[in-house]
């Protein structure tokens, strides 16, 4: 049985990224202008827009028999949070544009991980010994409807991350909330008992 659902936000991209190209979501990761190699990617004065993809997929696969499925409960280490460097492109103006743009990328990677942690929850909630691989279709799209309801928001209410006071207000609870869901990291085993709560 294989099974594959992903969503890239803000672009999309065909084919396969390199191990290289890829960026894993870690807790203390913090990018650079050298990270965003996107073609259009440009620090120019001749910009006179800014513009930004943020290279976040979120991603959720696996491949396993019908009986490991059936008592599989954690499917942690198959939902994916990463950033693609060749996806990613920043164009700004000038350097400081271009520092509010990759803080902007950094809430929305650390946005993602945390929808990425809200999808592994509900999945180990819900999944039953004999679900079918389909039950897994309206978590994933009612977690990534709230992302990017959020991720839309944010972008808009500090102007692409000029209004940076705003936009810390936003990462610092974002933050929070990854601690709390502490137990559904990648490689994290959730516990033994199921928990209801929100």
């Amino acid at each position: 049985m294989a099974f594959r659902l992903s969503l890239l936000l803000f672009i999309l991209v065909n084919g396969l990224f390199s191990q290289e190209n890829k960026i894993d979501w870690a807790p203390y990761h913090k990018f650079e202008i050298e990270d965003f190699k996107g073609s259009k990617t440009k620090i120019s004065a001749e910009i006179d827009k800014v513009f930004v993809q943020s290279g976040v997929m979120l991603d959720f696969s696996f491949q396993m028999s019908n009986v490991e499925f059936m008592f599989t409960r954690n499917f942690n280490s198959k939902v994916s949070c990463t950033f693609q460097r060749d996806a990613a492109v920043i164009m700004a103006p000038d350097s400081l544009a271009a520092e509010r743009l990759i803080a902007l990328v950094q809430f929305d990677f650390d946005l993602s991980e945390l929808y990425a942690r809200k999808i592994r929850k509900e999945l180990f909630e819900n999944k039953k010994t004999f679900s079918d691989a389909s039950f897994f279709q309206p978590y994933f799209d009612k977690m990534i409807a709230e992302r990017n309801k959020i991720s839309s928001r944010v972008y808009l209410e500090t102007d692409f991350g000029n209004k940076a006071e705003t936009l810390e207000k936003e990462h610092e609870v974002v933050k929070n909330e990854l601690v709390l869901l502490s137990d559904f990291c990648k490689e994290c085993k959730p516990p033994k008992k199921r928990n209801k709560t929100n």
